[in-house]
Protein backbone atom coordinates (compact mmCIF):
# COMPACT_ATOMS: atom_id res chain seq x y z
CA UNK A 1 0.00 0.00 0.00
CA UNK A 2 1.71 3.45 -0.97
CA UNK A 3 1.79 6.90 0.86
CA UNK A 4 0.36 8.56 -2.09
CA UNK A 5 -3.07 9.08 -3.50
CA UNK A 6 -3.35 7.29 -6.99
CA UNK A 7 -4.98 10.30 -8.71
CA UNK A 8 -1.66 12.28 -7.33
CA UNK A 9 0.34 9.46 -8.97
CA UNK A 10 -1.55 9.92 -12.41
CA UNK A 11 -0.36 13.28 -12.52
CA UNK A 12 3.22 13.42 -12.17
CA UNK A 13 3.40 10.30 -14.89
CA UNK A 14 1.02 13.08 -17.11
CA UNK A 15 4.11 15.60 -16.12
CA UNK A 16 6.66 13.34 -17.04
CA UNK A 17 5.12 12.29 -20.38
CA UNK A 18 4.91 15.62 -20.95
CA UNK A 19 8.07 16.41 -20.36
CA UNK A 20 8.79 13.71 -22.73
CA UNK A 21 6.89 15.63 -25.45
CA UNK A 22 8.69 18.32 -25.15
CA UNK A 23 12.01 16.54 -25.12
CA UNK A 24 10.95 14.94 -28.64
CA UNK A 25 9.95 18.56 -29.86
CA UNK A 26 13.24 19.56 -28.93
CA UNK A 27 14.67 16.48 -30.52
CA UNK A 28 14.05 18.94 -34.23
CA UNK A 29 15.17 21.84 -32.95
CA UNK A 30 18.49 23.60 -32.67
CA UNK A 31 18.94 23.01 -29.06
CA UNK A 32 21.78 20.99 -28.13
CA UNK A 33 21.68 17.38 -27.29
CA UNK A 34 22.88 18.12 -23.93
CA UNK A 35 20.17 20.01 -22.83
CA UNK A 36 17.52 17.42 -24.28
CA UNK A 37 19.25 14.97 -22.21
CA UNK A 38 18.89 16.96 -19.10
CA UNK A 39 15.09 17.53 -19.52
CA UNK A 40 13.93 14.30 -19.97
CA UNK A 41 16.38 12.88 -17.00
CA UNK A 42 15.54 15.16 -14.62
CA UNK A 43 11.76 15.62 -15.72
CA UNK A 44 11.31 11.68 -15.50
CA UNK A 45 13.19 11.92 -11.85
CA UNK A 46 10.54 13.66 -10.72
CA UNK A 47 8.30 10.46 -11.28
CA UNK A 48 11.32 8.12 -10.53
CA UNK A 49 11.54 9.72 -7.02
CA UNK A 50 7.86 10.19 -6.15
CA UNK A 51 6.85 6.70 -6.93
CA UNK A 52 10.05 5.68 -5.09
CA UNK A 53 8.85 7.38 -1.82
CA UNK A 54 5.51 6.15 -2.47
CA UNK A 55 6.61 3.02 -1.43
CA UNK A 56 9.14 3.96 1.36
CA UNK A 57 9.40 1.63 4.77
CA UNK A 58 9.42 5.13 6.87
CA UNK A 59 7.72 8.62 7.59
CA UNK A 60 11.44 9.94 7.42
CA UNK A 61 12.40 7.57 4.80
CA UNK A 62 9.26 9.16 3.09
CA UNK A 63 10.06 12.87 3.00
CA UNK A 64 13.79 12.47 2.38
CA UNK A 65 12.85 10.83 -0.96
CA UNK A 66 10.18 13.26 -1.86
CA UNK A 67 13.05 15.78 -0.74
CA UNK A 68 14.65 14.66 -3.76
CA UNK A 69 12.00 15.60 -5.83
CA UNK A 70 11.93 19.46 -5.13
CA UNK A 71 14.71 20.12 -2.52
CA UNK A 72 17.74 18.23 -3.94
CA UNK A 73 16.94 18.99 -7.90
CA UNK A 74 14.88 16.89 -10.15
CA UNK A 75 11.89 19.61 -10.36
CA UNK A 76 13.54 22.78 -9.72
CA UNK A 77 15.99 21.10 -12.07
CA UNK A 78 13.19 20.52 -14.91
CA UNK A 79 11.37 23.90 -14.33
CA UNK A 80 14.78 25.40 -15.18
CA UNK A 81 15.22 23.77 -18.72
CA UNK A 82 11.61 24.63 -19.34
CA UNK A 83 12.81 28.20 -18.71
CA UNK A 84 15.45 28.44 -20.52
CA UNK A 85 13.71 26.67 -23.55
CA UNK A 86 11.34 28.74 -23.63
CA UNK A 87 13.62 31.98 -23.32
CA UNK A 88 15.91 30.24 -26.32
CA UNK A 89 12.54 29.92 -28.70
CA UNK A 90 13.14 26.70 -29.02
CA UNK A 91 9.56 25.76 -28.12
CA UNK A 92 6.85 28.69 -28.16
CA UNK A 93 6.41 29.91 -24.56
CA UNK A 94 2.40 29.20 -24.88
CA UNK A 95 3.29 25.28 -25.33
CA UNK A 96 5.24 25.67 -22.75
CA UNK A 97 3.90 27.50 -19.96
CA UNK A 98 0.67 25.08 -18.88
CA UNK A 99 3.61 22.96 -18.32
CA UNK A 100 5.68 25.06 -16.18
CA UNK A 101 2.46 25.91 -14.36
CA UNK A 102 1.79 22.71 -13.69
CA UNK A 103 5.73 22.16 -12.34
CA UNK A 104 5.15 25.02 -10.01
CA UNK A 105 2.10 23.69 -8.83
CA UNK A 106 3.27 20.27 -8.18
CA UNK A 107 6.62 21.51 -6.67
CA UNK A 108 4.09 23.12 -3.91
CA UNK A 109 2.23 20.39 -3.54
CA UNK A 110 5.11 18.39 -2.89
CA UNK A 111 6.27 20.62 -0.49
CA UNK A 112 3.43 21.02 1.54
CA UNK A 113 3.59 17.00 1.74
CA UNK A 114 6.72 17.14 2.90
CA UNK A 115 5.79 19.77 5.86
CA UNK A 116 2.91 17.79 6.96
CA UNK A 117 4.81 14.28 6.91
CA UNK A 118 7.64 16.12 9.15
CA UNK A 119 5.13 18.41 10.97
CA UNK A 120 2.11 15.74 11.59
CA UNK A 121 -0.81 17.69 13.09
CA UNK A 122 -1.96 16.91 16.10
CA UNK A 123 -4.44 14.53 16.47
CA UNK A 124 -7.44 14.88 18.86
CA UNK A 125 -6.27 11.28 20.50
CA UNK A 126 -2.90 13.05 21.06
CA UNK A 127 -4.02 16.25 22.01
CA UNK A 128 -4.97 15.99 25.61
Amino acid sequence: MGRLQSDFLDRIELFCDRILDVTEALSSSSCPRRILEQTAASGTSVGANTFEADEAMSRADFAKTLGVVIKDKELNETRFWLRLVSRRRWITSDRLLPLQSEADELRKIVGTIIVRTRNPLPTAQNSG
